[in-house]
């Protein structure tokens, strides 16, 4: 009898062992999960929007911006305003377009003084930004932007030129998300979101850059490739024969066949859908890829070019692709599809 009492005592205590060895597994897998760093590499060509991308983090799951970054901000897109009037009155030469006779003087007097003080914002500068900007060729030379290099939210700027030349001028958050300095190097984030730690990693994408990307592949979790679509109607800064696009695509297809990548679920982000719809109005997607059949519209251009960059994946294996339409600069938008990304990659990466 006592032998029997004893045999279920030990069988009872081997369940409750095993049972507590089974709570004490899931607690330290928990408690790893809860120390998970996880790796987010941003690729892509230069202004495709992966840096704008990085600042959107910053203001969701950070406090945002300070005082250092508003100061760099402030005088960035000061001087850019500068570069964007001098690079139109350029443009405008080449293509033919005349200013006014005002104009005219005051053309002539802004590059004399840009000669005196290259690199520099000074308020005697300034002055004359509204002044040129506001001349019908100087607009109707934007238009034609895709002939040459000029980036496509310089009106946004421009036309707010008043309130930036203020001594006082306080970039807004939209500004910011905007206003674009091309990485050089390496730029990190790390962020701690629902308990994951993330290391966003956004390397330069213009062509003197990309030989850094590989120092970057090793351990990286998620893989983010960005694309900008309105840069289907545009020439690299770096080369003014290459279409941007197609450069993506190339650029693309190297990243899929990377060894490091082969294995790895993808997300693609198509940028820029806000600038890819008004750029339809004034470059039809078949003037610079033939194979394009359909309407020239917002919704037959995007499955044109969604198809073309993963049809690049299907080719080679059959990895998860995740396609995303987004507007960097919208806040909502891109908290909705990091809140996807995450639904639909964490536990895949972690597991």
């Amino acid at each position: 009898m006592g032998n029997k009492k004893f045999k279920k005592k030990k069988k009872v205590a081997k369940k409750e062992t095993k049972k507590h060895n089974r709570i004490e597994k899931e607690l330290e897998k928990e408690k790893k999960n809860q120390n998970c760093e996880l790796k987010m590499l941003l690729l892509g060509t230069g202004d495709s929007g992966k840096s704008t991308f990085i600042k959107q983090m910053q203001i969701l799951y950070c406090d945002g911006f300070n005082r250092k970054d508003y100061t760099l901000y402030s005088s960035v897109i000061k001087l850019n305003c500068v570069g964007y009037i001098k690079t139109l009155l350029k443009a405008c030469d080449s293509l033919g377009y005349s200013l006014s006779k005002q104009k005219s003087r005051d053309r002539e007097t802004f590059l004399n003084l840009i000669k005196e003080s290259p690199h520099s914002y000074t308020n005697e500068i300034a002055k004359y930004v509204p002044s040129l900007w506001e001349d019908s060729s100087m607009k109707k030379c934007f238009q034609d932007r895709k002939l040459f290099q000029i980036p496509g939210s310089a009106d946004y700027f421009l036309d707010k030129f008043e309130e930036i030349k203020e001594e006082d001028y306080k970039p807004k958050q939209k500004d910011i998300l905007i206003c674009r300095i091309p990485t050089t190097g390496l730029k990190e984030l790390n962020l701690k979101i629902n308990g994951l730690v993330w290391k966003f990693v956004d390397v330069g994408g213009q062509r003197s850059e990309r030989r850094k990307w590989a120092h970057h592949f090793d351990d990286v979790d998620i893989l983010i490739f960005v694309i900008a679509l309105d840069c289907y109607s545009q020439k690299l800064f770096e080369n003014n024969t290459i279409n941007r696009m197609e450069e993506s695509l190339s650029v693309f297809e190297n990243i899929v066949n990377n060894d490091y990548f082969k294995k790895k679920d993808l997300v693609i982000l198509f940028n820029k859908v806000d600038r890819f719809e008004k750029s339809l109005e004034n470059s039809p997607i078949k003037e610079t890829f033939p194979d394009f059949n359909g309407l020239n519209n917002y919704e037959e251009g995007k499955e044109f070019f969604k198809n073309k960059f993963i049809e690049i994946v299907k080719k080679r294996n059959k990895r998860s692709i995740y396609p995303f339409f987004t507007c960097g600069i919208e806040t909502n938008d891109m908290k909705n599809v990091f809140e996807e990304i995450q639904k639909k990659l964490i536990k895949k990466t972690i597991h």
